[in-house]
């Protein structure tokens, strides 16, 4: 229906516009708090405990997530739970961090002075800077939203996503603090596809051994496509003295040579060759040659040891796609 679709247009267009508007406010709340809560957290030698109730609960498991997984040991505590005993996950190295939009949410107001009288430093992250979470705080990051999404102003939508980026701030800016860097990352991450992204490296891709085409500086043309041809590679690399990598070979090189007049197979494909080819080594990245390949627009790449500089491999694009990163 035509004024249906209208009224779904024009009403999803007003959410987002609302929800962009809690995020761009935010910018304000990067101030001094904001930067004494990130040296809180910075300093603190045991963990970060998240705390909220319903969808501000959501959003601290969230985000005690991405704290742990970009170098921040961190755990969600139900604050209610929390007063019936699970008090005793928390130590006094800790530091709390608690959403809770009014900052009036009985459970966790109760929690908060509790905490403080086991010496925990407490961030809260609120819309009232005068509520009672707020007041028993050490650290309040104030949200600065006017009013949520809903048509009634009062489901969690803006404010849930305005907890969610300045949780995603936090984080983002203690792990750049920590000098948490990719190899962290993938060490964190070693399962799913972000594992596979991170962690794989070429030489767990690479042709080796019998289908890795070699050559040398002075074996033919019709050597080169003979050794191409046998391994299905579509490239040869070409070694000259003491096996280095002085060349690369392709049947795209071929071709244009051939569309420029060549017809000499006998000559030595070092006349013909690419000299001082793009080359990876096994402990480059798979998603650097993925990279490489896609810029370049090329099939494959020569791999080369990086210490002796002899090719132990080619890389090639249809072994990347079937790891889904090409």
């Amino acid at each position: 229906m035509p004024d249906k679709d209208a009224l779904i247009r024009r009403t999803a267009k007003a959410v987002i516009r609302s929800e962009a508007s809690a995020v761009a406010g935010l910018a304000s709340a990067v101030d001094a708090s904001f930067a004494r809560a990130v040296r809180l957290l910075q300093r603190c030698t045991g963990k970060a405990v998240l705390l909220g109730v319903g969808k501000s609960g959501l959003i601290a498991r969230k985000v005690a997530a991405t704290l742990a997984s970009t170098g921040t040991r961190s755990v969600y505590l139900h604050p209610v739970e929390s007063l019936h005993g699970d008090l005793g996950m928390i130590a006094s190295d800790d530091v709390a961090v608690a959403f809770s939009y009014s900052g009036e949410t009985e459970e966790t107001a109760k929690l908060l002075p509790v905490l403080r009288k086991q010496g925990l430093p407490v961030i809260s992250v609120t819309n009232n800077p005068d509520s009672r979470m707020a007041r028993n705080s050490d650290v309040v990051l104030r949200l600065r939203v006017r009013s949520e999404a809903c048509p009634f102003g009062i489901v969690p939508t803006s404010s849930t996503t305005a907890m969610l980026a300045l949780g995603d701030a936090l984080a983002v800016t203690l792990m750049t603090l920590k000098g948490f860097g990719r190899d962290h990352f993938a060490r964190l991450h070693p399962g799913g596809n972000l594992g596979k992204l991170l962690n794989l490296k070429v030489g767990d891709l690479m042709r080796e051994g019998a289908l890795n085409p070699v050559v040398r500086e002075s074996d033919s043309v019709a050597g080169a496509l003979r050794a191409m041809t046998d391994t299905r590679a579509g490239a040869v690399s070409v070694t000259g003295r003491g096996g280095r990598l002085t060349g690369y070979f392709t049947d795209g090189d071929l071709r244009r040579r051939l569309q420029g007049g060549f017809t000499d197979l006998s000559v030595p494909v070092s006349a013909v060759m690419t000299r001082r080819p793009l080359t990876v080594h096994p402990e480059t990245p798979a998603m650097e040659a993925a990279r490489l390949i896609s810029e370049k627009k090329i099939d494959n790449l020569p791999v080369t040891d990086s210490r002796t500089g002899r090719p132990v491999g080619i890389i090639d694009e249809r072994d990347l796609l079937k790891e889904g990163l090409a």
